[in-house]
């Protein structure tokens, strides 16, 4: 195949095609699904009669752990009686559990070549490892625990030519928010990441970007599988990759370049993120009643390397409450053992389970009526964090560290 961008080499490899074209519809067998715990939250699943292949399906709890309410500990007792019933091997009772992308990334259930589907918005996040990768609907969901196989329509392609490297204290977070910025919406598209920038962009960082994908309205966001990715998962899982390239004469919808060294500190002003974003020096003062570090997006432990080295030996401002959720027991394991717990702690910051908790306003950091939030999350519109009379404002950990010191906006290196 020629002149094909990386997600339709990999549809068209999934689907066993010659060739395909953006606006085809093609059928692929899923090689993993994933369901969580809000799967379970109704009684829908009880009824289900077969799966398809139970070693091609996980269960993550993630959402709303621990059970914070009657109807969160219902759902938990139906996925443990589904995953017995079925001989789901790859269930991740609390615990052993994590924000479910993290958990993909850290035990390498995403592999090169893959098609992967779980009912998260942010599943695209497995992107980062050459995978196509997307959200999907219960109902679709359970058609693919059902059958093995869904379908997509191949999308039309965004590329993003990454060049030069980022500064101290900005991450793939400002990458996200400044292409939110510059460039608006990827409704309908996909996002591909490449160009030689690329190789200096951690995988942390590239999990951020693919993760954050979802909020510019891109089906996917694939990422192509160089060394850097490929020692990743050699480290975590004996799968064998099938990465894909991008063909010189790739036919992209738009190519765009980024010069990573003008990146800056960047923040999402209230309400959404989609033309929405400015340097974080520009903002003006902006008092903060909460900051919050966590999610899929930003509670990996390279996030918490990043907080932890502001915070130390510093104290959040008063009147401001830091909020901080790892995102996998792993990497809530991994931060005690290089003792950033405790500088969160003694810096007055709370640190929660890991759980998807506050990034959604379900639990563990919900906002009030009135209330500013800084997040470094996935989501800052109206009523996401909590009260819908809440302004949520979006950026990197670098950033919402730094505010919480300082009680308001700043940008990180004002503490340099």
């Amino acid at each position: 195949m020629t002149g094909a961008t990386i997600i339709e080499k990999l549809l068209t490899r999934a689907s066993d095609k010659d060739t395909v074209e953006p606006g085809d519809i093609v059928v692929a067998p899923v090689d993993v699904a994933v369901l969580l715990d809000t799967q379970f939250f109704g009684p829908s699943w009880e009824g289900l009669r077969r799966v398809h292949d139970p070693e091609r399906l996980a269960i993550v709890l993630d959402h709303a752990v621990p059970a914070p309410g009657v109807r969160e500990a219902a759902a938990g007792t139906r996925a443990r009686k589904f995953a017995q019933r079925f001989g789901v091997r790859r269930f991740l009772d609390i615990g052993r559990h994590g924000i479910v992308h993290q958990v993909i990334a850290e035990r390498g259930w995403a592999v090169p070549g893959q098609v992967l589907a779980c009912s998260d918005s942010h599943t695209c996040a497995a992107g980062a490892f050459n995978v196509a990768a997307r959200g999907l609907g219960a109902a679709e969901m359970m058609q693919i625990v059902s059958t093995g196989s869904t379908w997509y329509q191949v999308p039309p392609t965004i590329r993003y030519d990454l060049e030069g490297r980022l500064a101290a204290d900005v991450t793939g977070k400002d990458v996200f928010l400044h292409i939110a910025g510059a460039y608006g919406d990827a409704l309908n598209h996909a996002l591909e990441i490449g160009g030689p920038g690329l190789a200096d962009l951690s995988i942390s960082d590239r999990h951020t970007i693919a993760a954050q994908g979802a909020e510019l309205g891109a089906d996917f966001t694939v990422f192509p599988a160089d060394e850097r990715c490929l020692k990743y998962l050699a480290e975590r899982t004996t799968a064998e990759p099938s990465p894909v390239s991008e063909d010189a004469a790739a036919r992209y919808a738009v190519r765009r370049t980024v010069d990573l060294d003008v990146v800056e500190p960047m923040l999402a002003r209230p309400g959404a993120v989609i033309d929405n974003t400015v340097p974080v020096r520009g903002v003006g003062q902006v008092r903060l009643d909460q900051c919050f570090i966590g999610s899929c997006a930003n509670g990996k432990i390279a996030d918490l390397e990043i907080a932890a080295r502001i915070l130390a030996g510093r104290t959040v401002a008063a009147g401001t409450r830091l909020i901080i959720t790892p995102a996998s027991q792993a990497t809530y394991l991994e931060a005690s053992r290089r003792g950033y717990l405790s500088t969160f702690v003694e810096a007055g910051a709370v640190v929660t389970n890991p759980t998807c908790g506050a990034c959604f306003g379900y639990h563990l950091g919900v906002v009030g009526p009135g209330e500013v939030c800084l997040t470094a999350s996935t989501r800052n519109f109206r009523g996401r964090m909590g009260s819908p009379d809440a302004e949520i404002y979006m950026a990197s950990p670098a950033t919402a560290a730094a505010s919480a010191i300082a009680g308001r906006i700043i940008d990180p290196r004002e503490l340099a």
